[in-house]
């Protein structure tokens, strides 16, 4: 779901950097070091705040215009708009900090590298072959205006499935969300959770 499988398919701007700048970049720029008296003191990470800053500087417009409209839903009495933003921004905002191993890793194989769809991708020491998935049915979804996982990175993982039989593999694009809508909101609720749900029982049986 909003995976970046294949980040050479429609490729982001989120790709084109860390294409262009590479892993080196990702390192001297974003990871920090925690600081005395927090826990995990003089652990390198790539911080929270960093992320929320890049995620908001992506759509500032559209985080002002939210904000303006909670204001205006605050002076109207509109309660029930304005605690949906106040659910919404409870939840976009509580990032957490990843460790600079796991999130320079994430950069170089993914973004950089591109080694899954590549075939070049290891675990333990073994290669990850998605064509020895036979069994297990594989359901996708992408947001229709997604600007971090670009429209069809998610659904590559059907091509590397290639040994799975298309009765067991289905794809959904949702109309009208971003990265974040995939997961999270109205649409996720209403069109997508049902879909994920009738996949699941459908090859239950199976």
């Amino acid at each position: 779901m909003g995976g970046p499988i294949d980040t050479r398919e429609s490729p982001t701007e989120v790709n084109r950097l860390a294409t262009e700048r590479g892993t080196e970049w990702y390192e001297r720029n974003v990871v920090m070091t925690v600081p005395w008296p927090h826990r995990g003191f003089m652990r390198r990470v790539y911080p929270g705040f960093v992320q929320l800053s890049g995620f908001m500087a992506m759509n500032l417009d559209r985080h002002m215009d939210a904000h303006w409209n909670y204001f205006d839903h605050m002076v109207e009495g509109d309660g029930d708009s304005a605690e949906k933003h106040r659910e919404f921004y409870d939840e976009y905002l509580s990032v957490m900090d990843m460790t600079a191993e796991f999130y320079l890793q994430t950069v170089d194989e993914v973004f950089v590298k591109h080694s899954l769809p590549k075939g070049e991708f290891t675990h333990r020491g073994r290669t990850v072959r998605p064509e020895a998935i036979t069994r297990t049915a594989l359901m996708t979804v992408e947001g229709e205006k997604d600007d971090i996982s670009g429209v069809g990175q998610t659904k590559a993982a059907h091509k590397l499935c290639k040994n799975l039989p298309d009765a067991m593999k289905t794809h959904w694009e949702q109309p009208g969300v971003g990265h974040y809508g995939v997961f999270n909101g109205s649409r996720w609720k209403s069109e997508i959770a049902p879909r994920v749900r009738e996949f699941m029982a459908r090859h239950a049986k199976r």
